[in-house]
């Protein structure tokens, strides 16, 4: 972070992205202006908001890696913990609140800023200790404290609502802010969408890395290791957007591999590679997925299924625009796909009537895509009015609204072979009759493919902020381009018996 004096920038040097404070400024402005046209919201109503809280690894004093809570990230832009924010919804004035820190903090931690450090660091109006919330606020007399609690559609948790010492003395309500700020946050703002396409441009340069790193015989995990570091050694990337999902072969159907069950811990092999993974800057995040084989050459049958992918992905981007229902954009993904796997002979029979049988969710049981932002399942997807389609497939949808320009999405249609959800097609006679098993019989075992990038909605279609090789032979190419580059890290080799 620059200094104070440098101008109230968020910046990590050398040729990653400044951030202005202005930024949050006009988060802030956005905000109000909602909440003042909101009827229910009576004059002299004072937003608070509560940042993250410094945690430690269970019952040990060792820190966990902090990240702000992203509703504060979005109003603030506050790197700190433990602070708390409050806004004067008439005239706009931010105040922020800091903890007063301990002596023996700059022994340990670093110097103790004052509170006109901060003032200056976020272009907020003023600056005061957390241990002063009550009577700061009781001084400005608000009609309500507008707090923030909610359900996030994504993820079915309730955020986490502002406390303090003392709150009980004020008039609070926790229900109008979070659908106004939520709304406030669906819509990108210029700067914002600056951001996203440094997280993509960062993110997709780490990809392209990763693909020409690949080598028989490594670990998914090394691969995993070339992603991290080029988004933080070349993107000042501390945090990724999610766990990365490094799926190998069968592990490429995996939809969530990575996890502490399954770490990333494969050997490459011939089969395919799916790699899931986005850096993520300044808590804003990038989500892009590349599909590749191992050897870098494709075989007849990963190249049908990887152009079946392709052909859906752009037929979505080709698609979209302002006006256009998101589960239409899964629909047609699915038909895409399901005449795709027709051609390759997996399937039979008449699309339609497979798309009636729901045989898309038998190849892709996720969403086409979601929303994405601060959180990489950005809020926002299901508001009121806005109901999730209780049918396979669609009922796994992050959103289900009608396009508008300045959202961002991700498009990640996929085609998977997973067994268990294969066995149950073929046991389900409504199903099964679409299905060649002689030929599925040859797709056993073959993992997943799935193609996803991240675009904005522009006000006559889209932009596309992903830029990674995508066709068979741009992929091919950029891989035989790497082929005499060296592996990241040489194994270790033990020089005394232990």
């Amino acid at each position: 972070m620059m200094s104070a004096a440098a101008g109230p920038w968020f910046w990590l040097g050398n040729e990653t992205l400044k951030v202005s404070a202005a930024l949050f400024a006009l988060n802030r402005r956005r905000l109000c202006e909602r909440l003042r046209n909101n009827a229910d919201i009576s004059k002299g109503a004072i937003v608070l908001l509560q940042g993250g809280v410094q945690s430690q690894r269970y019952c040990t004093d060792t820190d966990v890696l902090f990240r702000q809570e992203s509703f504060f990230h979005w109003t603030f832009g506050v790197t700190e913990a433990d602070c708390f924010g409050a806004i004067d919804v008439d005239s706009g004035k931010s105040i922020l609140f800091v903890p007063k820190l301990p002596e023996n903090y700059a022994v340990w931690m670093g110097k103790i800023h004052p509170p006109e450090h901060f003032k200056g660091k976020y272009a907020v109006d003023e600056v005061l200790y957390t241990v002063d919330i009550a009577s700061a606020l009781s001084a400005k007399k608000p009609s309500v404290l507008l707090t923030l609690r909610g359900v996030n559609t994504d993820s079915g948790s309730v955020c986490k609502e502002a406390s303090f010492e003392g709150i009980s003395q004020f008039n609070v309500n926790n229900a109008l802010l979070h659908p106004e700020i939520v709304e406030c946050r669906v819509f990108k703002t210029d700067m914002e969408l600056e951001i996203l396409r440094y997280t993509n441009r960062v993110s997709s340069d780490a990809h392209k890395a990763v693909m020409k790193a690949a080598r028989l015989g490594m670990k998914e995990y090394e691969l995993e290791s070339v992603f991290l570091h080029y988004c933080y050694a070349r993107g000042g990337m501390r945090h990724t957007s999610y766990t990365c999902i490094c799926g190998s072969g069968d592990n490429s159907s995996i939809l969530h591999y990575g996890h502490a069950g399954a770490p990333n811990d494969k050997t490459l092999t011939d089969g395919d590679i799916l790699f899931d993974m986005g850096g993520e800057y300044y808590c804003y995040s990038s989500d892009i997925t590349c599909s590749f084989p191992a050897n870098g050459k494709f075989t007849a049958d990963q190249s049908a299924v990887y152009e079946a992918v392709l052909r859906a992905s752009r037929a979505v981007m080709k698609a979209v625009k302002p006006g256009v229902a998101w589960p239409d954009m899964h629909r047609l993904a699915d038909r895409v796909q399901l005449e795709e796997l027709k051609k390759i002979g997996i399937l039979k029979g008449d699309v339609d009537d497979m798309i009636k049988a729901h045989m898309g969710a038998v190849f892709m049981p996720h969403g086409l895509g979601h929303f994405l932002g601060i959180d990489v399942h950005d809020v926002g997807g299901y508001p009121e009015g806005v109901n999730r389609i209780e049918l396979p497939g669609l009922k796994s949808l992050r959103t289900a609204r009608e396009l508008q320009e300045r959202m961002v999405l991700t498009i990640e249609p996929g085609i998977y072979f997973i067994d268990h959800v294969l066995d149950q097609a073929l046991n389900d006679p409504a199903q099964s009759c679409f299905i060649n098993n002689e030929v599925l019989q040859r797709f056993r075992g073959f993992g997943g493919v799935r193609i996803e990038d991240d675009i904005a909605v522009t006000a006559n279609g889209m932009e596309l902020l992903t830029c990674v090789p995508r066709t068979v032979e741009e992929i091919e190419a950029h891989m035989a381009d790497g082929a005499g580059v060296s592996k990241a890290f040489e194994r270790v080799v033990l020089t005394e018996q232990l």
